[in-house]
């Protein structure tokens, strides 16, 4: 992923170098948040903090940037060599990864003086949006299929290769058990599935050649992609070559289907594996799915063992982006508020507060000025101060299993994958209500 400080928009660094030139330092407050909610969807899953925090770590303008910058012309030397030393030494507060959210609430709070605290604006933004978006797209398919193996196969149609390898991880994090994507594996210890494409297939001469070869080659990862001719008579192919491959200590694990009407086929292929003594080898399906075609798979019987989840999840198809702002909320200590028609924010530095139903389930949110601590559980952690982290970086690990108990803890009507007619409650304390009115009568 890039490290480049000036992986920016230009307005930016031109903001930069007008409060320099005004001598404004003081503190900001900053949020990032959600105006509201995709169609389709019930709530959201927090993700991309760790990114964050790593790139706020090791924000710097390099001497080469500098140098481009300069060239450009419309920078003054003072600036540029206070750019040069500009590091991030604020406050950061966020949502922990896998935390479930909803509009209007902060996931992310950012105080520190104000150029650094604006100049991290587009970054931040790319990466909380995208792993929020995927992770939030994910886990519709881990509530659709319980239990099953689940496959990020998206990596080749994500909008670019940075958003693939955050997508691999944003989906493991959300429940995914693993991916197709090697790097991330590499980089965040994930575990990685796949076996061969239509075209090894295609390069032999029959399909048989190419199954045998390939059970040699990989002989503790024998699934074999049966549908690219004949589905049903591949199969049958498959237990005619078992006997010869057991004999030489290899057995087929599985199959999969990448194609035509996947439920038929594999009630089909069921029959033949079972028929023929491979009770134990597990279907994989894959092709154009997504959480809904899971379910429709799942509804109708069809005897899959696992998913694998491509297009649909790395593009987050049918939602494919967040109305998602990074917002100044104070600055010098005093509440600042958007008035845009339609894009007005909550003034104020701010704190979420989570309240629980009886049965333990979540009932439903405030949000309130930090200053005006309220009952529930804050949801806005401190993690960094002074431009230091207060604790090791979380482990995917960790904030995988917290998702999972927040999966566990919503209630039944956000479960499901249709818009619910209960839609989650956020409530505006009064305080912060009370702000907003009384900078709404200041003359602007």
């Amino acid at each position: 992923m890039s490290r480049s400080a000036l992986l920016t928009d230009f307005y930016q660094l031109t903001m930069l170098q007008a409060y320099f030139d005004e001598g404004m330092q003081d503190t900001a407050v900053f949020e990032f948040f959600v105006r509201a909610l995709p169609p389709g969807r019930n709530f959201l899953l927090a993700a991309g903090l760790e990114q964050v925090l790593s790139y706020l770590e090791q924000f710097r303008v390099t001497e080469a940037e500098l140098a481009w910058l300069r060239e450009q012309g419309g920078f003054r030397e003072p600036f540029l060599a206070a750019l040069g030393a500009l590091r991030f030494c604020g406050d950061v507060h966020a949502l922990p990864e896998g935390t479930a959210c909803f509009a209007d609430e902060p996931l992310l709070r950012i105080t520190a003086p104000i150029a650094q605290a604006q100049v991290v604006e587009s970054r931040l933004l790319s990466l909380l949006h995208l792993s929020t978006l995927i992770a939030s797209k994910a886990v519709r398919s881990v509530l659709a299929a319980p239990g099953k193996l689940l496959v990020d196969f998206g990596m080749r149609r994500a909008h670019g290769a940075e958003a693939g390898l955050l997508a691999a991880r944003a989906a493991y994090l959300a429940g995914f058990s693993g991916t197709a994507t090697v790097a991330a594996g590499i980089e965040f210890g994930i575990p990685v599935f796949g076996t061969m494409a239509h075209s090894y297939i295609e390069a032999h001469a029959d399909e048989v050649s190419a199954f045998r070869a390939f059970a040699h080659s990989s002989p503790a990862n024998v699934v074999l992609l049966i549908d690219t001719y004949d589905t049903e008579r591949a199969a049958e192919k498959v237990v005619a070559l078992a006997p010869e491959l057991a004999r030489a200590g290899i057995r087929v694990r599985g199959v999969r289907l990448d194609s035509g009407d996947l439920a038929a086929h594999a009630r089909a292929v069921r029959a033949i594996l079972d028929r023929g003594g491979l009770r134990e080898a597990t279907i994989f399906s894959s092709g154009n799915l997504d959480e809904w075609k899971v379910r429709q798979l799942l509804a109708a019987g069809a005897p899959i063992d696992g998913f694998g989840i491509g297009t649909a999840l790395d593009t987050s198809s049918d939602a494919p982006f967040l109305d998602c702002a990074y917002k100044l909320q104070e600055y010098a200590g005093e509440p600042r508020r958007k008035h845009s028609e339609g894009k007005a924010t909550w003034p104020g530095c701010k704190q979420v507060y989570r309240h629980l139903a009886p049965d333990g389930s979540f009932d439903h949110d405030v949000v309130a000025l930090a200053g005006d601590p309220q009952p529930g559980t804050p949801l806005l952690l401190p993690v960094m101060r002074g431009g230091k982290r207060l604790a090791p970086a979380e482990t995917l690990a960790s904030a995988r299993a917290r998702a999972a108990a927040e999966m566990a803890r919503l209630p039944p009507q956000l479960r499901q994958l249709a818009p619910s007619s209960a839609p989650y409650r956020v409530e505006i304390a009064p305080g912060l209500r009370a702000l907003a009115a009384e900078l709404d009568r200041v003359p602007h």
